[in-house]
């Protein structure tokens, strides 16, 4: 005995087809509302989850800058040179204004703003400074909000010490 493959005719697939249109529309509805709904939500995550860089500084004390580039690095200067650059290399600070805070022994004695135009950028500041002012030298970078990011020191000592 053979069995023939059962074959709908026309009438029966419209009529098949009829009936499951709504649930099929309803569906399709359903899964792009989802669709649109995971993207809006992965986007938000993506925008709240993003980093913001935190902004930083590297610095350092130096006989003197080209092509904005410190010449050297020192952590110690004998009062027989009269002026000292503090180099700075400022990250993740744009339009934001930083100030070089000098302070000697304890004491303020200058402060240098600078505003900061790059995600990146390179500023210094120099002091002349007289041979009687022995002792250590701090320079601290100082954002608009007062927070210190960073701070370098040296030591000016008398010539031959």
């Amino acid at each position: 005995m053979s069995i023939a493959p059962y074959t709908p005719t026309p009438q029966a697939r419209s009529t098949a087809f009829a009936r499951r249109a709504p649930r099929l529309v309803a569906y399709a509805i359903s899964l792009v509302a989802c669709l649109l709904a995971t993207a809006q939500a992965t986007g938000q995550e993506t925008r709240d989850a993003a980093p913001t860089a935190a902004p930083s500084a590297i610095a350092q004390f130096t006989t003197g800058v080209e092509d904005r580039e410190p010449l050297d690095q020192v952590t110690f200067v004998s009062n027989d040179v009269r002026k000292i650059f503090f180099f700075s290399d400022l990250r993740n600070l744009a339009d934001r204004t930083v100030t070089h805070r000098w302070i000697h022994e304890g004491e303020i004695r200058a402060e240098v703003p600078f505003e900061v135009r790059g995600p990146r950028w390179r500023v210094w500041s120099s002091k002349e400074l007289l041979e009687d002012w022995i002792g250590d030298w701090t320079v601290e970078i100082v954002t608009d909000e007062g927070e210190v990011i960073a701070a370098e020191t040296f030591t000016y000592s008398p010539a031959g010490a």
